[in-house]
């Protein structure tokens, strides 16, 4: 997957940007607060439906604008036969282009994808593959549940077909749950919750088998970054006690305590997973340098396991790379990901120490100056 064209307006300080990136590493330099981690936003907000840094109402659109609009054109390849997965998988070969469109005014949204409306945004979401590492990535290991439930969901979308129309049935039976538990109707929960179950029950039965594949590009990725981490387990959580009864009782059993809270308390909502580390005791003893190289190990795997399910890497996005991890650190992770041909985009102060000699003859740069974005070179 690479992208071809990227166009933003009334985002942040950008009136408007285009940039057409080449298909392997982009820099994008600029001083603190220029606008270069906008380009990136705009990407993210494609694959994910939100920025990285928050809600879109948050900030996200430039002051006195009603809204801001988000165009992106890339290249699929051809997928790989499932027999042939080499690893690192080869370029993409030229397949099918693809645009997608988004406007967004915080409140409200719409957008449209080859040419045609999309009434979901997840629709938007499963086409775009991205991965993005950023100073909040952290938060993966050392935050709450949902940015981890965000990533696990993430591999599922771009790789199980039937994946999302199961978590919109979820999320549709959850939404009506919780409205009947609000309005204290216990006596209208039951087809609610029989909808709950079933949808439930698949969607932990797809995240359980994920988690499972995903385990060994982890290890790998863990003991080329982290090596001290020693070795490494993906531990998952269902959400309810799923090894003592199915879902279905698991709602039943929690009515009266749902109906008080007013909200489900159980259920594949309430998931979480965790890396278990085999030389550290847990996350709470990680050094910041270390919960971000885990975050960063966590992030490059999902990214390499979507490669050798699709036969093709995501696009790959690393913000301010040079504030986040030491030059040694830098130069194994670019290695790394050029010998992938994954298509990248970095953003920082200054090129990382020696980029020409890492990516010689396919290094394309841009420079952002008070919200205007000019290539160089």
């Amino acid at each position: 997957m690479r992208v071809t064209r990227l166009r933003l307006a009334n985002m942040r300080r950008f009136v408007e940007a285009e940039l057409a990136p080449g298909p392997g590493l982009n820099l994008i330099t600029g001083d603190n607060g220029a606008g270069k981690t906008t380009l990136l936003e705009a990407l993210h907000l494609m694959a994910y439906g939100r920025s990285f840094r928050g809600r879109v109402r948050d900030g996200l659109v430039r002051q006195g604008a009603a809204g801001l609009e988000v165009f992106v054109e890339w290249e699929e390849g051809l997928p790989a036969a499932a027999d042939n997965r080499p690893a690192p998988p080869p370029p993409l070969a030229p397949g099918r282009v693809r645009r997608a469109g988004l406007r967004h005014s915080g409140s409200s949204w719409s957008g449209r994808l080859d040419g045609a409306d999309v009434s979901h945004l997840g629709e938007l979401c499963a086409a775009l593959a991205v991965v993005t590492f950023e100073p909040g990535s952290h938060a993966l290991v050392t935050g709450g549940s949902d940015g981890r439930r965000r990533l696990l969901d993430w591999g599922l979308f771009h790789v199980e077909p039937n994946f999302l129309p199961l978590w919109r049935r979820y999320a549709r039976a959850l939404k009506q749950r919780n409205v009947l538990l609000k309005q204290r109707a216990p006596d209208l929960l039951e087809p609610w919750e029989q909808e709950l179950a079933q949808a439930g029950e698949a969607i932990t039965r797809h995240r359980e088998a994920h988690v499972a594949s995903w385990e060994p590009a982890l290890q790998t990725a863990m003991a080329a970054f982290l090596p001290a981490a020693g070795a490494t387990r993906l531990g998952f959580q269902p959400g309810w006690r799923r090894e003592e009864l199915p879902l279905a009782d698991a709602l039943l059993l929690a009515r009266e305590r749902d109906l008080a809270a007013g909200y489900t308390t159980v259920g594949p909502h309430r998931a979480d997973w965790r890396v278990e580390y085999g030389q550290i005791p847990g996350r709470e003893a990680l050094s910041r340098g270390q919960a971000k190289l885990s975050a960063l190990a966590l992030l490059l795997s999902q990214a390499e396991h979507h490669a050798r399910l699709r036969g093709g890497w995501p696009v790959v996005a690393l913000d301010d790379l040079g504030s986040e991890l030491d030059r040694r650190h830098q130069r194994r992770v670019l290695e790394w990901l050029l010998a992938t041909g994954a298509q990248l985009f970095v953003t920082g102060t200054e090129a990382p120490p020696t980029l020409d000699d890492l990516a010689p003859g396919t290094l394309v740069r841009f420079h952002v100056e008070h919200g205007q974005l000019r290539p160089e070179g």
